[in-house]
């Protein structure tokens, strides 16, 4: 298992339009071919920055695979028009868990 983590600058004061544009595009995360979950957390001391944490069964499920789809689009279409910057990606796996 891979988790995608894309720290996300939204703009100040759109907080709240960019969390129900995530919430209103997770069907699309959740029904792509690979995707094992998706959790999204806000920064306590930078409230405009973001963490969209996804979990896929590969690397290539997101980079491949949902980045060529139209859910992509579609999820990029309700978010994009909040991000203050382009978000930065990673990809990690788990090493320790208790």
């Amino acid at each position: 298992m891979i988790t995608e983590i894309a720290q996300i600058e939204i703009h100040p004061g759109q907080e709240q339009q960019f969390e129900e544009a995530v919430a209103k595009a997770l069907p699309y995360f959740l029904a792509a071919d690979g995707c094992d979950g998706v959790d999204l957390h806000r920064s306590v001391e930078h409230p405009s920055r973001y963490r969209l944490m996804v979990r896929w069964e590969t690397v290539e499920h997101h980079t491949v695979t949902f980045r060529a789809s139209e859910s992509f689009a579609k999820w990029r279409a309700l978010a994009g028009p909040h991000f203050a910057t382009p978000p930065q990606v990673e990809h990690v796996h788990s090493v320790l868990a208790p």
